[in-house]
């Protein structure tokens, strides 16, 4: 029998996970049809991709390269948009299956439309639930959208607790590699720069995400994403780090056993399970040998370094909005530290600051609806710039 073509679009398509997406896509071209590609504004990159992979439909975030994209994209038959609006129509273009890779909170209102199609969503952009997750997971049920997670330790417990009720996991714990940072004391951070932290040890990532595994908010990130994911209580949801990235999680099981999903450092491998799930696509994932690796090993989480962990499991415990103000400031300091106006030290400290005004200006409640949730994202943004106005003052 012939093989049904998958329409597939990919949002954020130039970062390292839309890059990994449209590798496998290619290797198996007469399986998928691209739909559309999205990117924020390398549209050179985003041309490039569209050309290689036959795209329909071509989008620009920042409106400011349009002209460019379509003089790019000329005499391809190819069409081209930009602009939030034309984001939103590549999201919602007729697709069996969304790669939602957008960083940020600004991947929130695209991956929002293309869940409302009903289609299958591979959630990359862990920034949607962390920032709106009861209303992205109501919308996932009201839309009967297949939600899966393209994140590596998510998409290892998924994996892991295929055939397990939830009430017989005692435990879910996310592993974190340490980043570039895991051996340096307190004193050595002080003086850590943007260059350092970028080096990660073992995935090849976006500046943000990188500099988020440096600081560990990255772990704190999943947990929250975790509880949404898997509707577990933070009393049920752990970290431990794992230097060497081959243990993606362990589940704990209340007879005692403990699931691991293992498997090379490679966002390859979880985004295939996601393509073709329920099936396992064949990938050129390099296999594990664990006898040449020798040993695995496994410490607790350092959060007197690296208090960002317990900042955002502190927001998860709090509820309401706590989560998306936590990530709105610390996108806005991750910035500002990638732009050398803040030390290493300084990310959790605008974090943390900017939750307790938020507390005492009562803007911490839930977001109902997406222009609740873009409100309250923009009001945290706007308390963490002023507080890095007064440091600089």
């Amino acid at each position: 029998m012939a093989m049904s073509v998958c329409r597939v679009s990919v949002l954020g398509a130039t970062g390292s996970v839309g890059m990994s997406t449209l590798d496998l896509i290619g290797r198996d071209p007469d399986r998928y049809k691209v739909a559309a590609l999205t990117a924020n504004g390398n549209y050179s990159r985003l041309a490039e991709l569209a050309v290689k992979h036959e795209a329909e439909l071509v989008v620009a975030a920042d409106p400011e390269v349009a002209h460019h994209l379509r003089g790019m994209l000329k005499g391809t038959g190819i069409r081209s948009a930009a602009g939030e609006g034309a984001l939103i129509e590549a999201a919602s273009l007729s697709a069996d299956w969304v790669m939602a890779a957008i960083v940020g909170a600004a991947g929130l209102a695209p991956t929002l439309a293309a869940v409302r199609q009903g289609r299958t969503v591979a959630l990359a952009n862990k920034e949607c639930l962390v920032t709106a997750g009861d209303l992205f997971m109501r919308e996932v049920a009201k839309s009967g959208c297949t939600l899966l997670s393209a994140d590596s330790e998510h998409s290892a417990v998924f994996q892991a607790m295929q055939g397990i009720p939830l009430e017989a996991v005692e435990r879910i714990v996310l592993t974190a590699s340490g980043g570039p940072f895991r051996t340096w004391s307190r004193d050595q951070l002080k003086t850590a720069t943007p260059e350092q932290a970028l080096k990660h040890p073992n995935w090849n990532m976006g500046a943000k995400i990188t500099v988020d595994s440096a600081t560990l908010m990255n772990k704190g990130l999943e947990l929250i994403e975790a509880h949404h994911l898997f509707a577990c209580g933070p009393e049920r949801l752990g970290v431990i780090v794992h230097p060497q990235s081959i243990v993606h999680c362990l589940v704990e099981c209340r007879d005692g056993a403990v699931l691991a999903h293992l498997g090379s450092p490679d966002m390859r491998l979880p985004i295939a399970y996601a393509l073709g799930w329920p099936d396992r696509l064949p990938t050129p994932v390099a296999r594990l040998e664990l006898a040449k690796l020798g040993q695995l090993t496994f410490e607790e989480p350092d959060e007197v370094r690296f208090p960002a962990l317990a900042i955002a499991r502190a927001a998860l415990e709090r509820g309401g909005g706590a989560c998306a103000v936590l990530n709105a400031a610390n996108e806005v300091a991750v910035a500002a530290f990638l732009d050398g106006r803040i030390g290493f030290l300084d990310i959790p400290a605008v974090v943390t600051d900017t939750l307790e005004r938020a507390e005492r200006n009562t803007v911490l409640a839930a977001p109902a609806s997406l222009e609740e949730a873009t409100e309250l994202d923009f009001s945290a943004r706007q308390i963490a710039l002023e507080f890095l106005q007064r440091r600089a003052a």
